[in-house]
């Protein structure tokens, strides 16, 4: 049987901590940031973790 192949996607959008938490980047950070103050754009640099329910859910997609 080959092996299982992770997805692309979700490889590159997640991380996971040395924990066992998935962290990834915030949305809204991309475009049309003028109308955003600055606090909010500060805020949205910051990762953010994943809810353990759908922690599973990531790990299956990235194999871990």
């Amino acid at each position: 049987m080959p092996k299982m192949k992770s997805r692309r996607g979700a490889n590159k959008r997640f991380k996971v901590t040395a924990n066992g938490k998935i962290k990834h980047r915030r949305n809204y950070k991309s475009h049309i940031l003028t109308k955003k103050n600055s606090k909010r754009k500060r805020n949205l640099r910051k990762y953010r973790y994943i809810h353990e329910v759908d922690a599973e859910r990531v790990k299956d997609l990235i194999l871990e």
